[in-house]
Formats: C-alpha cells, structure tokens, sequence
C-alpha cells in the first residue's frame, strides 16, 4: 500500500507535469466558445470570434497564454476532421472537371503571385530572397479556411467551390517544391535531386493513396458496417482520417490535403453520408482550434507599429491575389460570377503561408520585420475571408446582370409554341433528368437550360430541346420563353446561381411558378424572399417522408397523415 504522504506527492508531481495539454484544451475551447458566441451575436462568421479568442490567449495580450505548439497540435486535428469531411461530401468526378484551370491556372497564378509579390519586397529594399519568401507566402490560399466559409454558406457544391477547392489542392502541392526552392537558396546551392525526390515523393503518395482509396477504403467501411457497431464504425472513421493524414507527412504533403484526398475516396462509398455523420462531431469539436491557433500568432502592437507595412502585405493577399485568381478563371472561360467568387473564396492566405513564414526566419532569409509582416498580413486576411464573401453578393449580382445584357449567345427561339403549355428546366443532373423523365411520361413539354456540353448533349440524346448557356442570363431565360412557361424547375446545385435564376425570372413573370432544391434551410429562406413558389430542402424532404411513412403504420388515414407533413413542411 502506497502511503498517503507519497500518494500526494505523486498527484502533485502527476498535476504539475502532465495537464499541459488539457488545461491549454480547456482554456482554447472555452475561449473559443466566448469568441463564436460574441461573433453570431454581432452577426459575423464564427471563424472571426475564433481568431479574435486567439488573439486574446496569444502571447502579445496580457492574461492567460496558451501554448502555441500544444494548440497546433490540438488544431491539426481540426484541420484533418474538417477536410477530410469535406472530401467525403464532394464528387471526385466534379473537381476533375476543373482540373484544367487547376492544374494550368493555379500554377500560373501562383508563379504570377511570387513576381508581384518580390517585386513589392525588392520595392521595399528586402533582399532578393526573403522577396522570394514574402511572395510564396501570399501565393498559397487555406482549404481550411476556404472549405469552412463555403461550408458556412452551403455553397461546397457550388462551381466556385469546386474550382476553389481543385485550385487549393494544387496550390498545396506547389507550396512543397517552393519549400525545397527556397531552403535551398537560403543554404549553399541548390541541389537539383533534392527537387526531383520532393516532386517524386508527391506523385508516390497520390499514386500510393488512389490505390488505396479505389481499392481498400470502400470495402475498409464495407467491412465495419457488417460488424454492426457504432464504437467500431466510429473508431475506423477516426483511423482513416488521422491515419491518411499522418502517411502524407511521411511523402512532404501537409495533413490538411492527406485528409482531403482521403475524404474524396470515401465520397465513392454507398457508405459515406454514414461516414460524413461520425466525423462531424470531431470536426465541430476541433476545426475551430485551428483558427484559436491562428489568432495566437497575431502581435497588435506589431500591427499598430507597423500599420502601412501589414496593410500592403493585406492587400497583397486580398484584392492582388483575389484580382488574379479572378483574371485567370475569365481566362479559361468560366462565367464572371464564377470567376469573380473563385477570386473572392482564394483571397486569404493558408497554413503553409505560416509554415514559409518559418522556414524563412530558421534559414536567416527572413528578418524579424520581414516574418512578423508574413505572419500578421496572412492571419488578417483569414479573418477578413468570410466578411468579403459576405460583401461580395452585391457586386456579384450586379455584374451578373451586366455580363447578362452584355451576353449575346446564339439561342434558338423556344419550340414549344401556340398554347401548349411547358416547362422550363434549369440543370440536367439527377434531379432535372428526373423531372424530365416524369413530364414526358404525361406528354409535358419541357426546354432545358444547362451549361455543360456533356450534360447538353445527354439531354439531346434523349430527344429534349436544349438551351447550352447559363441559365442565370436573364437573355437566356427569355430565349426559353420564361414569359409563357407553365413553371420553372431550378434543379442547379449551385446555390448562387438558383438565387440569380429565381430573381431574374420572378422579375420576368410574376405570376410564375417557380421551384427549387437546395440543402439548407438558411437558403429555403433566402430563395424563398427573392419569389420561390416552393423551395425542397433534400435532408428535409427526406425527414418528412419518413415521416409519413411512420405515421402510416401507426394507423393514420393518408389524408391526415398529408395535413401532419404539410404543417411541418411549413414550420
């Protein structure tokens, strides 16, 4: 038996040595707790009560100090959780679409970047290489960050959130090679091996990753659902997203884009809405460390100090990068709505901008002025993302509606003439070959509007009337005889382009009926206040259904059963 005097001894030493982490947990969560509650009341992203509760347990504020490293560690889990549902959610066949103006776009965008960005440090009389260093930094953008505002929105199935997250990835993968480029010009020389092993590296673990993701991680989830238990079921999600994540470090790729090629191969899963739902908890739990960690690197008496210098840093990453990323998608033909949101959604800096931040200060590339500008200007930049996004609706729909009566597309004139009554269907995905398929069953007429020639052509094999051009156009609209339609079908994924196309065509025909889909009942709402007759909100159709159903079985009439579903419907 351990006597009491040594007993106590021992708690104490235990308490003293080892609740580091947890009481840093504590104190980040409860911090950040205050943050995002002062942040919704005041009508702002909870990313902002994040960073500003950073800033508050940081070491430039008087109070409590948290510690930076046992934060980031707290925070990397965060970073793996949010991405990797992030991936799961998404179709790996929709950000292949984009890959071109990824792949092509966001190398010259990053390259652009890096010019402009020493250019403004040799302007300042840096050195060529701590210039170098302040344009890598502004050239990389948060998948964090972007995934969050547009997860905040629902806008992750949006075009420009498809483009945006392909268009991170690969400025991910670049920010490794600059990583080698500029350690190397730091130290003696460069050595040419150490860039192709980094490179190989990459291609090894995405070669490595897809093999697993096709061929292991379906039948991985497969196999645990057969077992029957949540407790497993839960562990094997957990495993998959910090185990992907922690074997990219091995290959040079950050956690953040492990756990997000991770998240894609479950998306190919029957089982990923299943997956998706166990890792929110862990990601609503620690994604906001993240920016907690963040705002911890923020110095105000360095901004205050310095306000000119970290002002042009901020407009280096905002409307600079943001003006470029805009430029290059017009470039490669996107809509100027997409183009204009990609800018905006990019426009903020990322967790390797930190990373190269550091390195540069290690390497004695960097001054201390020089890192605390990076440092500062990046973390700001995080803070203003989601309030840009917010302020940039405006100026979207106004330049949605100029490059509409600037748009003069070769439309046909609508085929259904006289009095026959028709619909017009905007998007031909799942949902508009559905409802095509059902109106032409009952001998319906229906013209569809979709952008994308593949879908285009789909919709022209099976014998419907085609209208190729963005159905936010208010001349394409009418070119489909909006005037004279018996009802519209928005059936687009992208939230942004159902609120153009439900505001122009309510503009067009009052009387019109209107209905849409979306996902979240913040944009029923939205889509409801601009003329919607009916908006469907899949998760909630889906509820609703089944409710139904339940209500049948329990002896309910069907009529009544009709009345219970209408009334929630409304509520």
């Amino acid at each position: 038996m351990v006597p009491a005097r040594l007993a106590r001894a021992s708690w104490r030493e235990y308490d003293i040595a080892d609740t580091g982490l947890l009481v840093n947990l504590a104190i980040a969560l409860l911090a950040a707790l205050i943050g995002a509650a002062v942040a919704l009341r005041l009508g702002q992203s909870t990313m902002v009560g994040y960073i500003v509760a950073g800033i508050a347990i940081g070491p430039f504020t008087p109070g409590f100090v948290g510690e930076i490293d046992v934060v980031r560690e707290l925070a990397d889990i965060g970073v793996v959780f949010l991405m990797f549902a992030i991936g799961a959610q998404i179709s790996f066949g929709e950000l292949a679409q984009h890959r071109r103006v990824a792949l092509l776009g966001g190398t010259a965008q990053v390259l652009i970047t890096i010019a402009v960005g020493a250019a403004v440090g040799i302007g300042l009389g840096w050195g060529l290489l701590e210039s170098l260093f302040l344009g890598a930094v502004v050239s990389n953008s948060s998948s964090t960050v972007l995934a969050k505002v547009l997860g905040e929105r629902g806008e992750t199935d949006s075009q420009h959130g498809h483009v945006g997250l392909a268009w991170s990835t690969v400025q991910d993968l670049g920010t490794v090679v600059l990583i080698v480029l500029l350690t190397a010009f730091a130290g003696p020389g460069i050595e040419p091996l150490d860039i192709v092993e980094t490179v190989g590296m990459a291609l090894l673990f995405l070669a490595v990753i897809t093999a697993i993701g096709v061929i292991l991680i379906p039948r991985f989830f497969e196999l645990l659902a057969r077992i029957r238990s949540r407790e497993v079921f839960i562990i094997g999600v957990v495993g998959t997203a910090l185990g992907v994540a922690y074997l990219g470090t091995f290959f040079g790729i950050s956690l953040a884009l492990g756990a997000f090629l991770a998240g894609i191969f479950v998306s190919k899963s029957d089982l990923s809405h299943r997956v998706v739902a166990e890792a929110l908890p862990f990601r609503d739990l620690f994604a906001g460390l993240f920016f907690v960690s963040v705002g911890m690197l923020v110095d105000p008496a360095f901004v205050i100090e310095q306000l000119p210098l970290v002002l042009l840093g901020v407009a280096l990453i905002v409307p600079v990068k943001g003006a470029i990323v805009g430029l290059i998608a017009l470039v490669f033909r996107y809509p100027v709505r997409t183009s204009l949101l990609t800018g905006v959604v990019l426009a903020q800096s990322a967790e390797f901008s930190f990373l190269l931040a550091g390195v540069g200060a290690d390497v004695g590339a960097v001054s201390q002025t020089g890192f605390g500008l990076m440092i500062t200007s990046a973390a700001i930049s995080i803070v203003l993302a989601p309030i840009l996004r917010r302020a940039a609706d405006p100026i979207v729909r106004r330049v949605d509606r100029w490059a509409g009566r600037r748009a003069s597309p070769d439309l046909p004139p609508p085929p259904a003439r006289g009095g026959r009554r028709f619909a017009v269907i905007c998007g031909y995905g799942r949902v508009g070959q559905l409802i095509a398929g059902a109106l032409d069953r009952r001998g319906f007429a229906a013209i569809v509007i979709e952008p994308d020639s593949r879908a285009a052509e789909q919709a022209r094999q099976a014998g419907r009337t085609v209208i190729e051009a963005p159905a936010e156009h208010e001349s394409v609209l009418h070119a489909a005889g909006i005037g004279r339609a018996a009802v519209l079908i928005v059936a687009v994924s992208d939230p942004i382009a159902a609120r153009v196309i439900v505001e122009t065509a309510r503009q067009a025909q009052s009387r019109l009926p209107i209905v849409v889909r979306t996902h979240s009942a913040t944009e029923r709402a939205a889509l409801t206040r601009l003329g919607a007759s009916e908006v469907v909100v899949g998760q909630m159709e889906l509820g609703l259904q089944m409710t139904r159903f339940a209500l049948r079985k329990f002896g309910v009439s069907s009529a009544e059963a009709d009345l219970v579903v209408a009334a929630l419907r409304r509520r």
